[in-house]
């Protein structure tokens, strides 16, 4: 039984890094047909104002609004690498879709020590669980999610911070999620990840915050 166990897990640990592979392309595909989208429709809509000079000022006045929104869709984080930015951008922009105030600064070098996919699962697991311990705070106005991600020394060095009520609660030495049912599993994955690369994780849990930190070799 023993060796039927180990089998299996085998093959569902394969099959779901097979599944958050394709999740990730699909995601990073979607971002780019986006930007491709909005780089045309900035396009378009300058040609419209240049139709439309001298026609009318509301006209004109509504052509530049739509330009502007336009343009802040999809900036909130450009790291310098397309698939982080995917995912950095797709969870941010559900965040302050959910009320959350975001301030997020990242750069992301060419040449890492991790694949983007076990990087992007570890930035995907954090700011998921951000977001579940944000939404447990009634006011929307103490809520928050930070992000930093940047070089430091040999090291790619990531910061997730994070509002929360009162403390997360720990079960086992491991925390847990405030998902009904969960049990830090994310978490739990982004241990794995770390220690696979001889990474460094640091964890502060105080009242009403709570943050990760995240160290990772760039060779």
């Amino acid at each position: 039984m023993g060796m039927i166990s180990w089998l299996l897990g085998r093959r569902v640990a394969a099959w779901q890094n097979d599944l958050i592979a394709w999740h990730c392309a699909e995601v990073e595909n979607i971002y780019r047909q986006m930007r491709g989208w909005r780089h045309d429709y900035h396009n378009h809509i300058q040609a419209m104002k240049g139709l439309a000079l001298g026609v009318s000022d509301a006209l004109d006045a509504y052509l530049n609004r739509l330009d502007d929104d336009l343009t802040r869709v999809d900036t909130i984080v450009k790291t310098g690498n397309i698939m982080v930015d995917a995912i950095l951008n797709s969870k941010l922009s559900l965040a302050q879709g959910r009320k959350i105030a975001v301030n997020a600064k990242a750069f992301i070098p060419e040449a890492l020590g991790v694949t983007d996919i076990d990087f992007c699962v570890v930035v995907g697991n954090l700011l998921d669980n951000a977001m579940e311990a944000c939404e447990t705070i009634d006011d929307a106005g103490g809520r928050f999610i930070r992000v930093y991600i940047d070089v430091m020394g040999e090291q790619l060095y990531l910061s997730v911070s994070n509002s929360t009520r009162g403390r997360a609660k720990r079960t086992g030495g491991a925390y847990q999620t405030t998902k009904a049912g969960s049990h830090g599993f994310g978490l739990v994955r982004v241990d794995r990840i770390i220690a696979k690369y001889n990474g460094y994780l640091n964890r502060q849990n105080e009242e009403g915050i709570f943050a990760t930190e995240i160290m990772l070799p760039l060779s």
